[in-house]
């Protein structure tokens, strides 16, 4: 017999591990991306196809590890994940000492999958998890993310002085760091995430939920409630994503030192993860949609700081710092909705979905904020994203109501099914 508990416990601090080690690898891969793409094609306005292939890859990878998971487990698709990474930053290593721009494309958008395995690594901590701390586990696996997206960056300095002393092309050092820590995480997802957690829910299945799986854009199709969540997933994560392309260029164009441009990001990523367990907790405790209310009104004060200060460089900083916050509790309590709103075979391939519609959309709101930023400049943009959260804000105004509706008085509920 399987005590659940433990093999929880074990999946939980196997996973932070592994996103601890993960967020390194992005973080190093990230931080010298955009700056590797303009030397090597020669163009500074082909800087940011690094930060775009990226997140294509990620998009594309999302459904087959999805898949892989539902038939090996989620340690093999994590670890296969992994390995896809690695091979991306060898890549970009041989691509950079070739003076290849269409080899680092490919290189870009196998890193990317290291973007998608940090994903998916998030909904494996509700595979087991009990419904009043499914929000609280998966907060804690995005908040241990945070450890190595800061420690990535600050990886550069080393990386350089080690890939020099190896004879490495210039500004490949850090992707050193990143294979190292991809070759850990690979190795920790296979030791840790034994027994998997998803092969074990799986046979843990009622009849009823041993039917064959629909797939995930099936479910989308016959479930409400899967709907909503993956919409509110895919638009607060574009929310985030259009006002970030761009609040690193208006910084900058209006004087900004690249130090403050550096404390302004600072301060969003910290907003993005800091406060993930809180979120969490509070989506256990209060509800769900109450919690995705409560990011949304985040955004909006955000981005009508953006509206209407964006002369101030506190300003923007502010607004920045509250688009993170905003985007943690409406991802952290949305992917909670996610996991638990399709059953059975049907779950991970929602998932997977939800993880492909998230940065297919994100690529989309990345590439069209700099049309709109030159348009009607940024406070522009802050105004045209609010229609964004508008969206997401009725709608979940609407299923509020309508599960408030079906409560029995004195009655309390801490799912949204």
């Amino acid at each position: 017999m399987i005590d659940i508990e433990r093999v929880q416990r074990r999946v939980i601090r196997t996973l932070v591990l592994a996103q601890i080690l993960g967020g390194i690898g992005l973080g190093a891969t990230v931080s010298v991306g955009a700056l590797l793409a303009a030397e090597v094609s020669g163009e500074n306005a082909l800087s940011g196809m690094a930060s775009t292939m990226s997140t294509l890859g990620a998009a594309i990878i999302a459904l087959p590890l999805a898949r892989l998971a539902m038939r090996r487990g989620r340690g093999f698709a994590l670890a296969a994940g992994s390995i896809l990474g690695i091979a991306g930053a060898v890549l970009a290593t041989v691509s950079a000492a070739l003076g290849s721009f269409p080899l680092l494309i490919v290189a870009f958008l196998l890193t990317g999958v290291i973007g998608a395995t940090n994903l998916q690594a998030r909904f494996a901590a509700t595979d087991l998890a009990q419904p009043d701390r499914r929000g609280r586990q998966l907060s804690v696996v995005v908040w241990s993310t945070t450890i190595g997206a800061v420690l990535g960056p600050n990886l550069i300095g080393p990386g350089e002085a080690l890939g020099a002393a190896l004879g490495l092309p210039t500004l490949t050092g850090p992707f050193i760091f990143t294979v190292a820590a991809q070759v850990a995480a690979t190795v920790v997802y296979l030791v840790g995430l034994r027994p998997d957690p998803l092969l074990t829910a799986i046979g843990s299945r009622t009849p009823e939920e041993s039917r064959p799986a629909r797939g995930g854009f099936a479910t989308l199709r016959h479930n409400p409630l899967a709907r909503y969540a993956v919409t509110t997933v895919a638009l607060s994560h574009a929310t985030m994503v259009a006002v970030m392309a761009m609040t690193p260029v208006h910084l900058y164009s209006h004087g900004a030192t690249l130090e403050l441009v550096g404390f302004a990001l600072s301060l969003h990523i910290a907003g993005m993860f800091a406060l993930s367990p809180v979120f969490g907790w509070l989506a256990d405790r209060v509800g769900r949609l109450q919690v995705i209310l409560i990011g949304q009104a985040t955004f909006a004060a955000s981005l009508l700081l953006a509206g209407f200060v964006s002369h101030s460089e506190a300003g923007v900083t502010l607004s920045v710092t509250l688009l993170g916050v905003g985007w943690s509790a409406s991802v952290i309590a949305g992917s909670t909705v996610v996991a638990e709103s399709a059953e059975g075979p049907d779950r991970a391939a929602l998932q997977g979905v939800s993880d492909l519609t998230m940065n297919a959309v994100a690529a989309l709101s990345g590439a069209l904020a700099g049309p709109v930023l030159v348009a009607i400049g940024y406070s522009g943009l802050g105004f045209v994203t609010i229609a964004l959260v508008g969206f997401v804000t009725v709608w979940t105004i609407i299923r509020l109501t309508a599960q408030e509706s079906r409560l029995v008085p004195g009655s309390r509920i801490r799912s949204q099914r």
